[in-house]
Order: structure tokens, then C-alpha cells, then sequence
């Protein structure tokens, strides 16, 4: 039994939209794979999402266009992971937005700190999701760094078709 209604024929522009994304997983696997985190075991072991849900919902988004399967190499070897595509990378300023509506809306766990987006061509943190709102400049994914001080870490994004090899 379907949790919902098919919405992909709505008219709703959101609704068809919520049909494609409105499934948290979708959202926080194109969030991984924006940071060049495209492999299999690596998307897994940082979502703490189990093999078959992530099987279905990778699967999912190839068929609605958001990933491509795309080869990398690690040494000689050639392996297969997965990279957004334009309509994937297109979904990097509701990202951010939601990031910083979590931030504002949220409660910080008592480890956190405040997560900054950083607009790499500038060089400023930005707290808008699309346009810098240091420099005014539309943002691109490879143009953004997150900066995570839970984890310790710049990542910096990447474009479609990218994947970062482990």
C-alpha cells in the first residue's frame, strides 16, 4: 500500500516536485554527493542508511534524473559511485536554505557549532542560498565550502558528473 498519492502527473509544481524530493533521504544523499561523496559504501557509512534503502532510493534517483552513475578510479582500478546531475546541483541553494532554517529554527545539540557556507570566490560566508549575500554573485555548487566544526572540515563542492574518489 503507497504512504501517499502519486503526484507526478499533479499540477502542482510542488507537489511534482515533493514527488521526486520529499523523501529526507533523497534530500541528504544529493547533499553527500554534492560534497563529492558519490560512493556506495562511503554514502552509507556517513548516513548510517542501510543497504537496501539506499540500493532503492540511488536506483530512484537515476530513473527522476538527479545522479548519474559515473566512474572514478582509486589506483588502477576503475569503480562506479554516483554524481548529481544539473537538476541535483540544482537543488543546492534548498540545501542551504534549509540548513540555515535549521540553524535558526533548531536547537544546537550541546557538541555543536554553527555550520558557515562560505561562498569560495569571495572568500565570505554567506547566509543566503543562491545569490552571495556578501558579493551579490549567483553561487555555484563547486563555488561553495561548508565548514563543519563538528567533524572538522572544509568540504568543498563539487559540480555535476563529479565524484571524489575515496
Amino acid at each position: 500500500m503507497p504512504l501517499r498519492s502519486d503526484w507526478s502527473e499533479a499540477l502542482c509544481p510542488v507537489q511534482r516536485a515533493l514527488e521526486v524530493v520529499g523523501d529526507p533521504w533523497v534530500l541528504l544523499i544529493v547533499r553527500n554527493v554534492l560534497h563529492g561523496n558519490g560512493r556506495f559504501e562511503a554514502l552509507r557509512a556517513s548516513l548510517g542508511i542501510s543497504e537496501a534503502v539506499l540500493s532503492r532510493r540511488l536506483h530512484g534517483m537515476v530513473e527522476a534524473g538527479l545522479l548519474t552513475r559515473a566512474e572514478y578510479s582509486i589506483g588502477n582500478r576503475t569503480r562506479w559511485g554516483y554524481a548529481a546531475t544539473e537538476a541535483a546541483a540544482e537543488l543546492l541553494p534548498i540545501l542551504q536554505q534549509l540548513a540555515l532554517w535549521g540553524e535558526k529554527h533548531t536547537p544546537l545539540p550541546a557538541a555543536g557549532a554553527h555550520m558557515a557556507m562560505v561562498h569560495e570566490t569571495c572568500g565570505s560566508e554567506t547566509r543566503q542560498g543562491q545569490i552571495c549575500s556578501t558579493c551579490g554573485e549567483a553561487m555555484a555548487s563547486e563555488e561553495m565550502i561548508w565548514v563543519k566544526p563538528w567533524k572538522g572540515s572544509r568540504d568543498h563542492l563539487v559540480g555535476p558528473g563529479v565524484v571524489v574518489p575515496g
